[in-house]
């Protein structure tokens, strides 16, 4: 069955989907309740809803805007559910996100952050350019602005956060990350994966991740 993928403001969020968005959540790497969920419709403004028929298949939190005038595609709480088809999924929660960037910022490219305490979860930015961290390559003094800028933006305190690993230091809280497990995650490179080895799961560690989705990239979503 293929997927159907919806994009809307998140107070048009009901509490029934919230719940299934809390069940999901469940099932994969970090538990977020309906509580942390209901609060996260504060903070972003669109959601991204991928169905396979009636079933939740995964969810994306976010918001397209300006960080000192470039634009932005900003990635809050993700889950994929883990199902045989997850990989799709991610790829129609990412393919949607541009899709919407595409109006907001034709004829740009943009700028995709988020935060991931996972390998898997870079699967979403296999379309992208420039992504940091990555394996052999010394961030540029911009790069680790870039960084800063996000983490700000996330409402995380800078004292939690080191900008030569891009590392968010936890506070015990299960961290608010684009949520995907490879469907094969034997063939995550080693260096890739390395990455992600010095975090602390259980105190809620996560890698701050951003990359540059080209004008011409972009086009093929519209």
């Amino acid at each position: 069955m293929a997927l159907d993928v919806t994009t809307k403001d998140c107070t048009a969020l009901s509490d029934s989907e919230l719940a299934e968005m809390a069940d999901i959540c469940a099932d994969g790497g970090h538990c977020y309740g309906v509580g942390e969920l209901s609060k996260q419709v504060d903070i972003w403004v669109l959601v991204t809803l991928v169905r396979e028929g009636n079933l939740l298949r995964g969810f994306s939190f976010s918001t397209l805007e300006r960080i000192g005038g470039t634009p932005c595609i900003l990635l809050g709480v993700a889950a994929v559910k883990r199902t045989s088809k997850r990989d799709a999924t991610l790829r129609a929660l990412i393919g949607d996100n541009f899709r919407r960037a595409l109006m907001a910022f034709p004829d740009e490219d943009v700028l995709l952050g988020t935060r991931m305490s996972d390998a898997g979860a870079l699967e979403g930015f296999r379309l992208l350019t420039d992504i940091v961290p990555r394996p052999e390559h010394k961030p540029s003094g911009e790069e680790r602005a870039w960084g800063r800028r996000l983490v700000k933006r996330f409402g995380i305190e800078s004292n939690r956060y080191n900008d030569k690993v891009f590392t968010i230091t936890g506070d015990g809280s299960p961290p608010l990350v684009l949520d995907h497990e490879s469907l094969k995650p034997e063939t995550i490179e080693v260096a890739v994966a390395a990455q992600f080895t010095h975090l602390d799961g259980s105190r809620g560690d996560c890698v701050v991740v951003c990359g540059w989705a080209m004008a011409e990239e972009l086009l093929k979503h519209g």
